[in-house]
């Protein structure tokens, strides 16, 4: 397939999107980005609005089925520390290969990737049948807020196939853990820590919640053959203003991967049944839920992944390991009313291990070489 767009310039606008500062927020200026080069090229775009400063970006090329959904988040996390970085994080630069930046990696070389594509299929008109539907989403790094949008607002309804270009390019994931967060406060009394009988200690049955759900929600005898087992850890506690003083609020986050034996409504139950009996004893203990994305199973026995399984081996010399992730993608939400059985993958330039770290980086080759595997496997889905 002749591209539209020469090596420099597929490098350009993975540049410019780097550049935009989405950290958490300012999608909005990634999706008129990635607005205007779709338009240029005569693609129907939509903006979808989520905040009054968040938005999800839809395009679509073709008609009719079998639709092909083809997915990547527009927000980055902090660059956190910008001293321990050996370029400017918001600076696309070039190095022996690799193309360093914030999102150079996880996720905008995806994103590129999968537009950049579609571009050229619309304008070598390759697309046999069907629709290609790109959806370009919110909020991903922090709780999903973009695609929970989209698959409310119907656009996964007559969905036929996902990708979702996470890095992970030696491995196809075709399934992923859940992931939960929840936040559990605990309220006592105040006092001087001389007269704690006048008080009530938040922290004491806090601790007591952390050490039974340590022992009751955590169960290795129950295990998912692809996912493995489900995760729980307390991550952060909070308690305590002045060392003499009893403490009147105490709080404890913690955070859960969930598997489909093991499920987002089993582990609530579980959290508000051990702190409903810490309060049947004195305590004042609150549980709230921060976050609940589902796991994603799917049987990974899809054409779309024997598709790319082989480009995989083609474009680099190995057939991807077919694997299932602890970490979670936007397709909990996109994929919340589909079987087991749906065509559903993770797979996209980068390495998975390379996400949220200092010196980001995607190799440019690599970058390069999945714009021309997505144009094939996209085409060879939909015939």
């Amino acid at each position: 397939m002749i591209s539209v767009f020469t090596e420099e310039q597929k490098v350009k606008i993975l540049e410019d999107l780097v550049a935009i500062k989405s950290v958490n927020e300012n999608e909005i200026e990634v999706a008129e980005y990635l607005k205007k080069i779709f338009e240029e090229h005569g693609i129907e775009t939509s903006i979808v609005p989520v905040t009054d400063t968040r938005v999800n970006l839809v395009a679509e090329i073709g008609s009719g089925s079998p639709v092909f959904g083809i997915s990547g988040h527009m927000d980055v996390v902090s660059p956190g520390d910008e001293s321990k970085w050996a370029t400017d994080p918001f600076v696309l630069t070039e190095k022996e290969g690799k193309l360093y930046g914030r999102g150079a990696n996880d996720m905008k070389s995806g994103l590129a990737a999968l537009a950049i594509a579609m571009i050229d299929i619309k304008e070598n008109d390759s697309l046999q049948k069907g629709t290609v539907r790109f959806m370009a989403t919110t909020g991903e790094e922090v709780g999903g807020a973009g695609a929970k949008k989209l698959y409310e607002e119907g656009y996964m309804e007559d969905v036929d196939a996902l990708i979702v270009a996470e890095p992970s390019q030696d491995v196809i994931v075709y399934s992923h853990k859940g992931s939960m967060n929840f936040k559990v406060s605990s309220n006592g009394q105040e006092a001087h820590s001389s007269m704690p009988h006048l008080g009530y200690n938040a922290i004491d049955p806090l601790t007591e919640f952390i050490t039974k759900a340590n022992t009751e929600v955590r169960d290795p005898s129950r295990s998912n053959e692809t996912l493995g087992e489900l995760i729980m850890n307390c991550t952060i506690i909070q308690g305590g203003q002045q060392v003499n003083s009893i403490p009147s609020l105490a709080t404890a986050e913690f955070n859960v991967r969930t598997i489909p034996e093991y499920d987002n409504e089993e582990v609530i139950d579980k959290f508000n049944h051990i702190a409903e009996g810490l309060n049947r004893e004195g305590a004042n203990l609150t549980v709230e839920v921060t976050m609940s994305l589902p796991s994603v199973f799917t049987d990974g026995k899809s054409n779309l992944v024997k598709i790319a399984q082989a480009l995989g081996g083609k474009y680099f010399g190995v057939k991807p390991e077919l694997i299932g992730s602890p970490g979670v993608t936007d397709g909990s939400n996109l994929l919340r009313s589909k079987g087991d059985d749906f065509p559903f993958m993770m797979f996209g330039p980068g390495l998975t291990k390379m996400a949220h770290k200092n010196n980001e980086y995607v190799d440019r080759d690599v970058y390069l070489k999945f714009i021309d595997l997505y144009e094939e496997m996209i085409v060879e889905f939909n015939k």
